[in-house]
């Protein structure tokens, strides 16, 4: 299986080409967005666009190095990411390439794959693998392309002071036939030695459009279905966000649903300890961002009891719930200001208990 179709961020697209045609592709990168908004993906394309020496415009998408590049198999793009830790104390350079290459056969079974899990890393073993592939001559192609995706997940040990600085050295010194791009959605997590190394460049969240065509891909839409997501196309888009990769993180999304529906237990129950208890939990979650994500849970829930009474006839339930969802959408607009979570979803617990009961 090859690569998800590339869709959307065309106007970076354009401006990385013009980069090309001028000769003035900065030789380290560093790609941040949001979370899921294809900074992988679109690094995969740049290193389709610089590989490929078919005709014009390029990439042709047909000549032997983009057929490689789009089936992600290119000898000459180096693709790097979180991994488990290997349980080889100090494992072999070709013990590493071993272990990406049945990483990178997974992602590859449907081109649709989730984040890595927050316990994976970008260890020192792989910092060194990454090295060693950068530095080679090319294999097949006119140049070499490193992919290191969510580089943030970087973890350097004491005592791996030699390693990190030969990484730090070929991002200031990358080779002349080689490009480096570095893929981060917490660029903030970098360390400052290698954020001045490299030349930021922000990817936008994708618009309605391009995310509906990303999310209307069958390979996608059974990773979403996988990773337990929203069922239905309109609230997958709500969701995305821009960023459709986002509705990958299974974990994420059952964690949001069940607070979601501790809410929505809690509203409807109209026992004012457990809606508290209920705030509380929402304060301990952590991020700013895990809260609106529970919120977003909710929606979904409120958008299936809008359905569910609606086809059964109940109008009144129907039109309960309707206006459950806009005080919801309420809730979200509050959240995104400096406010404490837990006061948001008390008062929206409230609402919520005088609408539904």
């Amino acid at each position: 299986m090859p690569l998800l179709p590339l869709h959307g961020h065309r106007a970076l697209r354009a401006r990385l080409d013009a980069a090309v045609r001028r000769d003035a592709l900065p030789g380290s990168i560093l790609l941040h967005g949001p979370r899921g908004a294809g900074k992988q993906r679109l690094a995969q394309w740049l290193g389709q666009r610089l590989l490929c020496d078919g005709a014009e415009p390029r990439p042709c998408g047909v000549c032997q190095q983009c057929r490689y590049a789009l089936a992600g198999t290119h000898p000459d793009i180096h693709w790097f990411f979180p991994r488990p830790r290997l349980k080889d104390a100090d494992p072999s350079l070709a013990r590493v390439a071993d272990d990406f290459r049945e990483a990178i056969g997974e992602r590859l079974k449907s081109g649709a794959y989730p984040p890595p899990p927050p316990q994976d890393g970008i260890l020192i073993s792989t910092i060194r693998a990454a090295v060693h592939s950068a530095v080679m001559a090319p294999a097949l192609a006119a140049r070499t392309l490193l992919i290191i995706g969510d580089a943030d997940r970087m973890v350097v040990r004491e005592g791996a002071e030699e390693s990190a600085g030969a990484f730090l050295k070929l991002l200031e010194e990358p080779p002349s036939r080689g490009t480096i791009v570095l893929t981060s959605s917490e660029p903030g997590a970098l360390i400052p030695t290698i954020r001045s190394r490299v030349v930021a460049i922000r990817v936008p969240a994708m618009s309605a459009t391009d995310t509906a065509q990303v999310l209307a891909e069958p390979a996608m839409q059974a990773a979403v279905v996988a990773a337990g997501g929203p069922k239905h196309a309109t609230d997958q888009l709500r969701i995305a966000g821009g960023a459709p990769g986002s509705l990958l993180d299974g974990n994420e999304w059952a964690d949001a649903l069940a607070r979601a529906q501790r809410m929505l237990d809690a509203a409807r129950g109209g026992d004012r300890r457990e809606q508290v208890r209920t705030s509380l939990v929402q304060g301990r979650a952590g991020a700013r961002g895990a809260f609106t994500t529970s919120l977003d849970a909710l929606t979904v829930l409120l958008h299936e009891s809008v359905r569910a009474s609606a086809e059964g006839g109940n109008s009144r339930g129907a039109a309960s719930s309707a206006r459950a969802l806009d005080a919801v959408e309420q809730a979200k607009e509050r959240a995104t200001g400096n406010t404490n979570p837990q006061l948001v979803t008390n008062e929206l617990l409230r609402h919520l208990e005088r609408l539904l009961t």
